[in-house]
């Protein structure tokens, strides 16, 4: 399962480095977003090593997921894929 990265968590003066907000290919609404819950997910950059992580919660009504990575996460990575296990 595929998805893209859409931005980092944020709030009003602060974002937090290490969750992601991702839009799931196929997702459209939060029931469905709330079975990924716990589903591994890996970001791979351009030299190939892998930055992993896990969907913590569902993200919004859209079938948006938030996703918890084992470290931060570099600005170039937003508007990429990601792939679901």
């Amino acid at each position: 399962m595929d998805g893209i990265i859409v931005n980092y968590r944020m709030g009003r003066h602060t974002y937090t480095g290490n969750q992601m907000v991702v839009k799931v290919k196929g997702v459209a609404s939060r029931e469905k977003a709330k079975e990924l819950v716990g589903k591994s997910v890996a970001w791979t950059n351009t030299k190939g090593s892998a930055i992993s992580g896990k969907v913590a919660s569902p993200h919004g009504n859209s079938g948006n997921v938030r996703v918890l990575f084992e470290k931060g996460m570099p600005g170039q990575a937003i508007g990429s894929r990601v792939k679901l296990a």
